[in-house]
């Protein structure tokens, strides 16, 4: 008997599980005072999400925003317990993709105008006022603290339904396959993931190179 196509394809959960490793390592790099290394974090994380945002468009059909976003009536009908099923996100689920996608890009994009105001400055510190330099740090500060509230969240919801329910959340970010649910299509070759990636990482490079630099002090 045929097991189906997958639920979730490979890009989609190399890329939750890669956002998960950043967030933690921007966390503790932040709080390490590794510049360095936070500062890499945060443009992985960019990356991410803008090739994520794309794979919601052009990727496979449950990593599409098409399948499992839906309007203000789905998520009131899914909490009524009036929804209809859905092998991907339910409704009340995909509010939760768009607010960690956004915080995410918040928290990176707002990263590129901080400093420490000793040794390290993002790449675009450069490239703003003061006013909006100050607006970033404040939003870089809130939109981590908002995603750090998401995240716990996110991780109570996914034990509940994984031991609880019983609906195998976790398992299928790992095998792409959870218990009663089946893809409707095949996945999108993986290769295509990678092209995105690439043309992201290199339009963000391209970007940050026309950054202006810090005039010399003598």
């Amino acid at each position: 008997m045929s097991k189906g196509f997958v639920l979730w394809d490979v890009p989609t959960r190399v890329f939750h599980w890669s956002v998960v490793a950043c967030v933690g390592l921007a966390w503790w790099s932040g709080e390490q005072g590794r510049n360095d290394i936070h500062e890499w974090t945060g443009y992985t994380l960019i990356v991410l999400v803008f090739a994520r945002i794309l794979w919601g468009v052009v990727g496979s059909v449950h990593s599409r925003f098409s399948d499992f976003v839906r309007g203000p009536g789905a998520v009131i009908g899914y909490l009524r317990g009036r929804g209809s099923p859905t092998p991907g996100h339910n409704p009340l689920g995909a509010l939760s993709v768009l607010a960690l996608l956004a915080l995410l890009l918040a928290q990176g994009i707002s990263g590129l105008f901080n400093s420490d105001d000793i040794l390290f400055s993002g790449p675009l510190y450069y490239a703003a006022s003061t006013d909006w330099r100050d607006t970033m740090g404040v939003v870089h500060e809130v939109a981590f603290d908002l995603l750090l509230v998401l995240v716990a969240l996110h991780v109570l919801v996914v034990a509940y339904h994984q031991f609880m329910r019983k609906d195998g959340m976790i398992t299928a970010m790992f095998t792409g396959r959870a218990p009663g649910r089946v893809g409707t299509a095949a996945p999108v070759a993986a290769w295509k993931a990678l092209v995105l990636l690439a043309l992201v990482a290199g339009l963000l490079w391209l970007g940050l190179e026309q950054a202006p630099q810090p005039q010399p002090l003598w």
